[in-house]
């Protein structure tokens, strides 16, 4: 999915396509028991078979490319593409995982022992033995990869990020538990933004800024970095000088001369570790309001990059305690 990142700042987690899933089913059956102890070991006998075709079979999922056969409760999965905080926070265990999700501070407990691949490794996913792999519509080498297993692509963008996750839980096998936190996390995001406009008022702006290698930028309410909760689940203000030049792309570069000019009464600054931010050390920086009056709140864009379901819960909390925290 990265490929189609107009710089490697912009990598998202917001794609995918609006799909049905199937369901798995197991057929199980007992014979009749003479005795109640009897009884007891047949239905323990049927459910263990059933158990075990749970294990192993497979449901359709409805994928863009047409129907796909995965696996009914997959175990060792391989994503090659940002989506890696949606299968973490769906508890389905990986193996492998692209550069960009191994480089996240925040998935870094989680991803102990899984490999690090991307869609040209084809040995090295052999090696990794997946029972599915999640890619982007324009991975390399799909046609090796499916002949290792069932291969999952999305197509950037095509969905919004809720959308996404909620596929990504069917090619799971896990819609159920996908629309759960889809429904909790839209009303406790709704809930935080009520508390966040009530103690910075009503009217108040937000700015999410970006400094990446030696480029500045801002985005617009659907480019990661948290855009997503700030402007649509939390309704906050976005700066309408930011909201007009993001219109189009998504996302606008700025020089530091500029800078004052779209920057909002809060802003929201992501620091990648190797950006120049000699900006920070300039009077025209140091003089924008929300500077001076102590509203800026950085954050490592390591972890904000993304909008996959792990991520958004790191950025709630974020915004929570910032906004919140006096």
């Amino acid at each position: 999915m990265f490929a189609l990142f107009m710089v490697a700042a912009f990598a998202l987690a917001a794609c995918g396509n609006n799909n049905k899933g199937g369901n798995a089913s197991p057929a199980a059956s007992s014979s009749a028991a003479a005795t109640a102890s009897a009884s007891e070991s047949a239905s323990a006998s049927s459910s263990a078979n059933s158990s075990a075709v749970a294990q192993t079979g497979t449901v359709t999922y409805q994928s863009e490319a047409g129907p796909i056969e995965v696996p009914a409760n997959p175990q060792r999965v391989v994503v090659l593409s940002g989506y890696t905080g949606d299968v973490l926070q769906l508890g389905v265990p990986l193996v492998g995982v692209d550069s960009w999700s191994m480089n996240n501070p925040r998935f870094a407990e989680k991803l102990q022992g899984v490999t690090e691949v991307s869609d040209e490794d084809v040995e090295k996913i052999i090696e990794l033995s997946p029972d599915l792999i999640i890619g982007s519509s324009d991975s390399k080498n799909q046609d090796k990869l499916k002949q290792i297993a069932p291969l999952v692509t999305y197509t950037y963008n095509k969905v919004d990020y809720l959308t996404q996750h909620l596929e990504i839980g069917k090619a799971l096998n896990k819609e159920k538990e996908a629309q759960a936190w889809i429904d909790d996390f839209k009303k406790r995001a709704a809930e935080a933004g009520e508390q966040i406009k009530a103690k910075i008022g009503a009217d108040a702006t937000v700015s999410v800024i970006e400094a990446y290698d030696k480029e500045v930028y801002t985005f617009g309410d659907a480019w990661g970095r948290g855009t997503e909760i700030l402007f649509q689940l939390m309704g906050l203000n976005m700066q309408p000088k930011v909201k007009e030049a993001t219109a189009k792309d998504g996302y606008f570069t700025l020089s530091a001369e500029v800078l004052p000019d779209y920057a909002g009464d809060y802003v929201i600054l992501s620091k990648d570790p190797g950006a120049d931010t000699s900006f920070q050390q300039t009077a025209t920086y140091k003089n924008i309001p929300a500077v001076k009056n102590n509203r800026v709140y950085e954050v490592d864009s390591r972890t904000f990059y993304f909008n996959d379901a792990m991520t958004l819960e790191w950025q709630l909390e974020f915004f929570k305690d910032k906004f919140l925290a006096n």
